[in-house]
């Protein structure tokens, strides 16, 4: 048990640094994710190959999944957009707002009655990302963006849990990398006609850090999070996921330096988020061991 945790808080922690390297990744944010979802992609096919996974599926479940990896894509897009228009700590503190969104959409979706505390959870959230605004509206492209991205990062995880009923994680994994990644080559050619850039091939620290990218934060972590199932629950998976924003907050201090250029209003938002992130996780455990 000790193991499956010490895994699953290295996957948290590989997924929190993904911030850190899209702002290290010199290419924009369309041609970093084309890569990433390249790179992963075929070395999940590689690797399940010679693992001999079944990963065969209906036809009709290819063509759902791949529509969720197309939605997955382009959260994935914007939420580097956010990077690069603001820094990785704004960004992180939108991707919080996944929440709220979520709050809204999977009762819509599922058509059960609003949680009214994730509700009022999910606006202090808001109301976080409102502070930061407020105090330094210079970042204010990048947190528009950031919005969209936890809008869409709230969507697929929702989508995916009719297909899981059906289709393992690992080829619901595989089949959403291969769908985005097929996605955005067909829509990267707009794309970089809307926003040209003058880096199209990655240079060799791009390369270095795509590579990272793409086998630790993806696939090493991927394979962290799905060993760590074996012995611990999903549930407690997706808790400990709410420490991403945290984690990837701190190694953007700590490795960027980033408190340097954000002032007051970031740390009250910051506070707002933090504290909805804490009672979510402490409410949801109570939740839990009171069913049990």
């Amino acid at each position: 048990m000790k193991k499956a945790f010490i895994q699953l808080h290295i996957a948290v922690f590989l997924a929190g640094f993904t911030g850190i390297l899209g702002k290290l990744i010199t290419l924009n944010e369309g041609l970093l994710v084309w890569y990433r979802l390249m790179i992963s992609a075929f070395s999940l096919w590689i690797l399940f190959f010679f693992q001999r996974k079944n990963i065969k599926i209906a036809f009709s479940d290819v063509i759902k999944i791949f529509g969720i990896g197309a939605i997955a894509a382009l959260h994935w897009v914007s939420f580097y957009g956010s990077i690069k228009y603001a820094n990785v700590s704004i960004a992180l503190v939108c991707f919080s707002a996944v929440g709220f969104f979520t709050a809204f959409l999977e009762p819509l979706i599922f058509r059960v009655k609003i949680d009214l505390i994730e509700l009022l959870l999910g606006l202090m959230t808001i109301a976080g990302i409102y502070f930061i605004f407020h105090f330094d509206p210079t970042y204010k492209t990048g947190i528009v963006v950031g919005l969209i991205s936890a809008l869409l990062g709230s969507l697929f995880p929702i989508l995916n849990k009719a297909v899981l009923k059906k289709v393992s994680p690992e080829s619901v994994t595989l089949y959403e990398l291969s769908g985005g990644f097929i996605f955005l080559s067909l829509l990267l050619p707009f794309y970089l006609k809307l926003f040209p850039t003058n880096y199209i091939f990655p240079n060799l620290s791009d390369w270095m850090w795509l590579l990272i990218l793409s086998w630790a934060c993806t696939v090493l972590a991927f394979n962290l999070s799905m060993k760590a199932l074996q012995k611990i629950s999903a549930f407690t998976v997706n808790l400990s996921y709410n420490l991403e924003p945290v984690y990837g907050i701190l190694l953007a201090f700590a490795v960027l330096g980033e408190n340097k250029y954000l002032n007051k209003g970031f740390y009250i938002g910051l506070s707002f988020i933090i504290f909805a992130i804490v009672a979510q996780m402490i409410r949801l455990w109570s939740k839990r061991k009171k069913s049990a």
